[in-house]
């Protein structure tokens, strides 16, 4: 199905009736940015909701091209609505595991694809790429967790491990992100597209949790590490105690899943205090240093 016929078939089946579209607008604005003062003044838009989503897709896929390949989105890929952003930091990693290279660049390439999707979708709603951090907010997220020293620096690419680090602190984020948002997805066009962006985001996060389990296996640390990592995002993401780590070398945790073996979801707000590293961050901060562009932002600190 092309970009133009997704988008089309959605606002069709969106708007058989009045009374469809109210409770879409309903089901989605909940989903989209949460409860507890997270809303913004009125309901979202179907592009809000999507801007938001090509937001965390612009960081992604800028982290892991510049891993994978030394450079990140063209120019064609990053022009839109509101205040376009430079990203600071990141550079090719020197990786030595073909594997390690592999899983870099595959995944690069499916970031790239889905911000081209959202930005197809979206036409000339998409919104320009924000400003991003890749070097101040990694150094303040690691010393969240205790990784480094207050005036030490963090390099997410300084080597495959750390690179391995980094992608830990995302992959996750993506997956919980759009479970928090399918059980109040009513359109069936809406509810394929994002079953594949979940499913792609959960390959990516799983990838990523078993090759650190591996390195695990021969460096002890490394449990440590991803534990330290895993309470930091618990931490910011709000009161809920359920991020999961690695486990440990005799009790594998490689699929984070409650009694019942499934996910968990996060809100739009909670994604956002995420990002921004801060429980209170309210509007900008960590990698988004001048926050989102478009309507959904504030995470669940002050506005």
């Amino acid at each position: 199905m092309s970009d133009d016929r997704f988008i089309d078939d959605a606002i069709k089946a969106s708007a058989e009736t009045a009374a469809d579209r109210a409770k879409l607008t309903d089901m989605v604005t909940e989903a989209a940015i949460g409860t507890a003062g997270t809303a913004a003044e009125g309901s979202p838009s179907d592009a809000s909701i999507l801007n938001f989503a090509l937001n965390l897709e612009y960081l992604e896929a800028e982290f892991y091209a510049r891993a994978a390949t030394g450079e990140g989105l063209p120019d064609d890929m990053v022009g839109g609505v509101g205040a376009p952003g430079a990203v600071s930091g990141g550079h090719q990693v020197d990786f030595q595991s073909p594997l390690i290279r592999s899983i870099a660049r595959e995944i690069a390439m499916d970031e790239r694809a889905h911000v081209a999707f959202l930005r197809d979708a979206l036409g000339d709603a998409a919104v320009a790429r924000p400003r991003i951090s890749l070097d101040h907010s990694f150094t303040a997220a690691a010393t969240a967790a205790g990784l480094i020293k207050a005036g030490e620096s963090f390099d997410a690419y300084a080597d495959e491990r750390n690179f391995l680090f980094a992608a830990f602190l995302f992959e996750d984020v993506g997956v919980t992100a759009f479970k928090g948002a399918a059980p109040f997805i009513s359109n069936k066009t809406y509810l394929d597209a994002a079953a594949g962006l979940l499913a792609t985001e959960a390959y990516h996060a799983g990838i990523v949790r078993a090759t650190l389990f591996s390195e695990g296996l021969a460096d002890d640390s490394v449990f440590d590490v991803v534990h330290k990592i895993s309470a930091v995002r618990n931490a910011v993401s709000g009161p809920s105690d359920d991020d999961q780590d690695l486990g440990t070398r005799e009790t594998a945790n490689l699929i984070p899943t409650d009694e019942y073996g499934r996910t968990f979801g996060r809100s739009a707000a909670q994604i956002l205090n995420i990002v921004y590293l801060d429980a209170a961050a309210g509007r900008s901060g960590g990698f988004y240093p001048d926050g989102l562009n478009g309507d959904i932002v504030r995470g669940t600190g002050a506005v």
